[in-house]
């Protein structure tokens, strides 16, 4: 018998995205994500309890094509401003985590390098520092928020712009699953706009809406919004330009232009985008007196904790401590959060508040990254 010439091996072919996306393998790792800081939870300790073959059922839906998204569970949250949470299913979770491992290197490659929201490597604190160096180099700022943003977001806008980069059917199959399974979550959430063009009654039934909380939301947010991106560092030429999530900085050095960019703006997002401005809240200020951005007060030396936002803090430790003196939550557990508290105003001259909320005495001095 000849032996067999390794160059003539037969070759595998390659997995497409949803073989990867719905193998054994993927869903482990989607899983470790999904649990990570949350193994006390009862429905996350419930899943791990029966790990492999919620894995293994989880697969075998995906691959046959039978998964449907479980209902939500909705919660408020106040802070600092009131926000619905829909919180899916944690089998539905792990599917989520494993769909964007699978969608982030496709769009991460087109994203622009400052956007900050949800991705690898940036962040609010990334957004920040970013922020103070283009006030230190700019005279003007043009600060912008889109209303509901999450409730006011068009599926078949969202279905359009992932079919211009996903290339598995299978995979775009699982995109209108957990889209569908998310219609109606904002839905009272969302006032209605008739842009120039609509029908009224027709624009009311517009499917639209991504679930605050979902894994896919956060992603597909930025998906959304990434031709924004594009227009304004594209058509508008801004030079300087960040965004996280629905709040986004412009700067120039005259005013002028800040109000034309502002109008292009709100032209391109009614257009393109089905989405408003906060026209009000959205204004040009000289940078010298301060931005607010991300719940910190932006000057070109350094920042401050929006008065606000120290408030609510207040709030919430007082009623950690009440319920700490219940027997309601653990010493270890109030700690962590107080920690992680400090840990992010700490970007911040806040020494001063952190000293009359939690009566700490330091002779560190205040860092300014």
């Amino acid at each position: 018998m000849e032996p067999v010439n390794p160059d003539e091996a037969p070759v595998e072919p390659a997995m497409t995205p949803f073989e990867r996306l719905s193998s054994f393998e993927a869903l482990l790792q989607a899983y470790r994500q999904a649990a990570r800081g949350k193994r006390a939870r009862p429905d996350v300790a419930a899943f791990d309890y029966h790990l492999e073959g919620w894995l293994l059922r989880l697969r075998d839906r995906l691959v046959a094509r039978t998964y449907r998204p479980g209902p939500y569970r909705r919660f408020t949250i106040t802070d600092p401003k009131p926000r619905v949470i829909s919180a899916a299913p944690f089998a539905d979770r792990v599917v989520h985590h494993a769909l964007v491992n699978v969608l982030e290197p496709l769009y991460e490659r087109r994203f622009i390098p400052h956007s900050y929201a949800n991705r690898l490597g940036k962040g609010i604190h990334k957004a920040l520092r970013q922020a103070k160096l283009y006030a230190r180099r700019y005279k003007y700022v043009l600060r912008c928020d889109i209303v509901q943003c999450f409730p006011s977001i068009d599926h078949a806008i969202l279905r359009r712009n992932l079919a211009r980069v996903v290339r598995d059917d299978a995979v775009l199959w699982l995109c209108e699953r957990i889209l569908a399974g998310g219609v109606g979550e904002l839905v009272d959430q969302y006032t209605l706009v008739v842009f120039p063009g609509d029908d009224p009654t027709v624009a009311a039934l517009r499917p639209r809406g991504l679930p605050i909380g979902n894994q896919t939301s956060q992603f597909w947010a930025n998906c959304y919004l990434h031709p924004l991106d594009l227009f304004v560092m594209s058509e508008l030429r801004c030079p300087a330009y960040l965004r996280y999530v629905d709040d986004f900085l412009l700067f120039s050095n005259d005013k002028a232009t800040l109000h034309r960019w502002k109008a292009a703006i709100i032209a391109f997002l009614a257009s393109q985008l089905r989405m408003t401005l906060h026209v009000r809240e959205s204004t040009v200020t000289p940078v010298r007196v301060g931005f607010p951005f991300l719940g910190f007060q932006v000057f070109p030396t350094h920042r401050r904790l929006r008065r606000r936002n120290g408030v609510a803090f207040a709030r919430r430790l007082r009623s950690m401590y009440r319920a700490y003196q219940a027997g309601e939550l653990p010493i270890a557990t109030m700690r962590t959060r107080i920690r992680g508290w400090i840990a992010h105003v700490a970007h911040g001259y806040t020494w001063r508040l952190r000293e009359s909320l939690l009566i700490v005495r330091t002779s560190d001095a205040e860092e300014e990254p």
